[in-house]
């Protein structure tokens, strides 16, 4: 199958003391930067996995080719601007390759291809697809036309309405909006609880106990 979406990846390289801060002081930053790298390896493998999919890494930062995951992804950098302005270039980039894209987070462990596929069932129909996060924000963003530039600065981002508040604004530009099954974020130790057995997250579960193993 010739892939028909680019879906790419947002992560920074997972370092102690830059990854996933606000676990920090459950599980210390190379904890934290450890979990970092597992949600990176489970959330790469099931992309590198969907044959209707170009996956790509998309960066604020370049990448030490020891931190990568183990396929060695290409790699985009996102550029300078606020999180809108860096999602409207990445998927503009990503719609002159293939006619979907999607802007996908690594803090969402457990994620199926059933959750992809359905948001790239969804750009049949609509012009946009949002998938909900519990922490009302969103974990993906998929396009089938780039959006007008400055669409989305100025967004409340990381807040309790982020996905309202984008919606709203996409809608404003004339754009068909639908959702894809709702997910949940890992950004808090309470987050943690989440992450359940049935999760498809090999790596996240083992670094986990790793890390819980460690602490006993």
């Amino acid at each position: 199958m010739t892939p028909d979406t680019t879906v790419c990846l947002f992560a920074k390289p997972p370092r102690a003391g830059e990854a996933k801060t606000r676990l920090i002081p459950a599980l210390g930053a190379e904890g934290a930067a450890a979990l970092a790298r597992a949600f990176l390896e489970d959330t790469w493998a099931l992309l590198a996995a969907l044959p209707w999919a170009h996956a790509v890494l998309s960066s604020p930062l370049p990448w030490p080719a020891e931190l990568l995951p183990s396929s060695a992804p290409e790699v985009w950098l996102q550029g300078e601007g606020e999180l809108g302005v860096r999602l409207e270039r990445i998927l503009a980039r990503a719609l002159g390759r293939t006619p979907l894209a999607m802007a996908l987070g690594a803090d969402s462990p457990g994620l199926t291809p059933a959750h992809l596929a359905g948001a790239r069932a969804a750009l049949a129909e609509a012009d946009a697809v949002l998938g909900p996060s519990a922490d009302g924000g969103f974990y993906l963003l998929g396009l089938r036309r780039a959006l007008p530039e400055g669409a989305l600065a100025g967004l409340p981002w990381s807040a309790p309405d982020t996905l309202l508040h984008t919606e709203a604004r996409l809608r404003a530009l004339g754009l068909r909006v639908a959702r894809c099954a709702p997910h949940f974020d890992v950004d808090t130790p309470e987050d943690l609880e989440r992450l359940r057995p049935e999760h498809a997250a090999p790596a996240t579960h083992a670094a986990l106990a790793r890390l819980r193993g460690g602490s006993r």
